[in-house]
C-alpha cells in the first residue's frame, strides 16, 4: 500500500477492488485497520462484498449503488462548492462515485440529478444552482450533450465523466466520451468512461490549488 501517496499527490491511497478476490480485499482492510488508516475501496460488487469476512464487512461503510467503501471514520464534511450534476437517473451510481470520494477527502458535493438534455428545461430550471458551483461534475451517457450545454452556461471548470449507460451505438460510452472530446464550448476537461473516482480526485486538486 502507498500509505504516502496523499503527501506525494494529493489525494490519498485508494483500493480498485475489480478483479480482487474477498481474501485479498479482506487482508487489504486489515492492514490499513492494524495501521489506523482510512482507506477508500471502489469499484467492489455486492457479491464480492458479500463473501468478505464478517470482521471485514463490518468495519466497511459500503455503498452498493456506487460500488465503494470506506475503512475508517467519516471525516466532516466542507461546502467546497462542487456540484455533480447527472443527465439521468441511470448515470447516479457514477455521480455517487464522485461524491463519496469527494466526501473521504472531506468535500461535501451537492447531486443534481435527471437534468439530461431530453428535458431541458429541468436544466434551466435549476441554473441558480449551477451557477454558485466552483466546480461541476457533468456525468452523462447516450450522446453527451450535457457537456457543452453546462459548459455554456457556467464559469465553473467542468469535468465531463462520460458513462456507458446507452445502447445501440452509444452503448458502451464511447459517444458520449467523443461528445465530451469534441465539446465545442470552453472549459472541459474529460475523463475516461465511468470513471467518477477520477473526476473526483480532479477536483480535489484543483481545490487543492485554491
Amino acid at each position: 500500500m502507498d500509505w504516502d501517496r496523499e503527501t506525494r499527490t494529493g489525494v490519498a491511497e485508494a483500493v480498485f477492488a475489480a478483479n480482487k478476490t474477498a481474501m485479498q480485499i479482506d487482508t487489504i482492510v486489515e492492514s490499513a485497520r492494524e495501521k489506523g488508516r482510512r482507506l477508500l475501496l471502489t469499484r467492489l460488487e455486492a457479491t464480492v462484498f458479500d463473501t468478505l469476512s464478517p470482521d471485514v464487512r463490518a468495519a466497511l461503510d459500503y455503498d452498493g449503488v456506487s460500488r465503494t467503501a470506506v475503512v475508517g471514520s467519516a471525516t466532516p464534511l466542507t461546502a467546497s462548492g462542487v456540484g455533480i450534476v447527472a443527465a439521468g437517473t441511470s448515470d447516479v451510481p457514477v455521480a455517487l462515485e464522485a461524491s463519496r470520494t469527494l466526501a473521504f477527502a472531506g468535500h461535501e458535493a451537492a447531486i443534481i440529478a435527471d437534468v439530461g438534455v431530453a428535458g431541458l428545461w429541468r436544466l434551466v430550471d435549476r441554473q441558480d444552482e449551477l451557477v454558485r458551483f466552483r466546480i461541476v461534475i457533468a456525468v452523462a451517457g447516450m450522446e453527451g450533450a450535457l457537456f457543452s450545454v453546462i459548459a455554456g452556461l457556467v464559469a465553473a471548470p467542468v469535468i465531463a465523466v462520460p458513462t456507458s449507460v446507452g445502447y445501440g451505438v452509444a452503448a458502451g460510452g464511447t459517444v458520449a466520451l467523443n461528445a465530451a472530446l469534441a465539446s465545442c464550448s470552453p472549459g472541459v476537461t474529460v475523463v475516461n468512461v465511468d470513471n467518477g473516482f477520477g473526476a473526483a480526485t480532479a477536483a480535489i486538486k484543483m481545490l487543492r490549488l485554491c
